[in-house]
């Protein structure tokens, strides 16, 4: 099972970014997938799941509402999060990862910062 984050970097507050998960090693359409977040020094959160191919139910952690949108491809077993109005606070790791999580891949950074 190997589920890959990338497209994180450095954006100014207020600009936007959008992550892409590779997936593999599994039966994606049958799995709901989540991003997860870790700040420094903080615990990892969940930040959004989307259901399997067959629910397609989103939810969103409070402080990402309205400016995160969490999407899936199923044909390419990709899963997505488009991030807008990015603030400081939303600088972290960002992990991909069924929901329940198995174990972690390496995540992508993204640093909101002027």
């Amino acid at each position: 099972v190997q589920l890959q984050a990338s497209g994180g970097g450095l954006v100014q507050p207020g600009g936007s970014l959008r992550l892409s998960c590779v997936t593999s090693g599994f039966n994606f359409d049958y799995y709901a997938i989540g991003w997860f977040r870790q700040a420094p020094g903080k615990e990892r959160e969940g930040v959004a799941c989307i259901g399997s191919s067959a629910d397609d139910n989103t939810y969103y952690t409070e402080s990402v509402k309205g400016r995160f949108t969490i999407s899936r491809d199923n044909s390419q077993k990709k899963v997505y999060l488009r991030m807008n109005s990015l603030a400081p606070e939303d600088t972290a790791v960002y992990y991909c990862n069924t929901n329940p999580p198995g174990q972690w891949g390496q995540g992508t950074l993204v640093t909101v910062s002027s």
